[in-house]
């Protein structure tokens, strides 16, 4: 059986042009990001496998660049440490790798990226309810449709794809699209 790619770039341009519909909503996230940081508040960002890729991506391109030189923008990825990730799965449960973290390092006023191909990551559904109670703002790159978290978030932006490597490039998208907004 052969690998059928003309399907795999129909599904993945299906995915990222369904970016567009997600404007106005993207607008909002970029406006409240430029608040976040004008205020003194930092970015966090969390998710498992490729999301916490692309969480370490989005810090990455925060704190060093993306196309402009610029100053660094206080933002952490809760995906890099081993140490606090291993000690707190081992002390506490891994569904409160994110969790723990947020309480050590997360302020009202922060702003938390949750990203979460199906909604449904246990460990970050934990991190957005401390999140709220902590009047930590939270976004949520969610897929399929947005899942469990979808309604604890508070800004959802959905990628409505069912392939989790289809929604993982649209996340990208989103990511590249709210760092070059910060940078223009």
């Amino acid at each position: 059986m052969s690998l059928d790619i003309a399907h795999i770039i129909t599904a993945h341009n299906t995915a990222v042009q369904s970016v567009a519909a997600l404007s106005a909503d993207l607008h909002r996230c970029i406006d409240k990001i430029r608040l976040t940081l004008q205020l003194g508040g930092k970015l966090l960002a969390c998710g498992n496998g490729g999301s916490a890729a692309d969480a370490q991506h989005f810090a990455a391109e925060l704190t060093g660049r993306y196309q402009a030189d610029r100053r660094g923008y206080p933002a952490i990825a809760l995906t890099t440490d081993t140490s606090a990730l291993t000690s707190i799965s081992n002390d506490y449960g891994y569904d409160l790798v994110f969790r723990r973290q947020l309480e050590a390092l997360g302020r009202q006023g922060d702003l938390l990226i949750a990203i979460s191909t199906s909604g449904e990551s246990r460990n970050v559904i934990k991190a957005v309810e401390l999140a709220r109670e902590r009047g930590i703002y939270s976004v949520g790159l969610l897929g399929k449709d947005g899942g469990k978290l979808r309604s604890l978030v508070d800004l959802p932006l959905v990628v409505h794809a069912s392939h989790t490597a289809r929604i993982q490039e649209a996340h990208i998208l989103i990511l590249h699209i709210l760092c070059e907004a910060l940078e223009n």
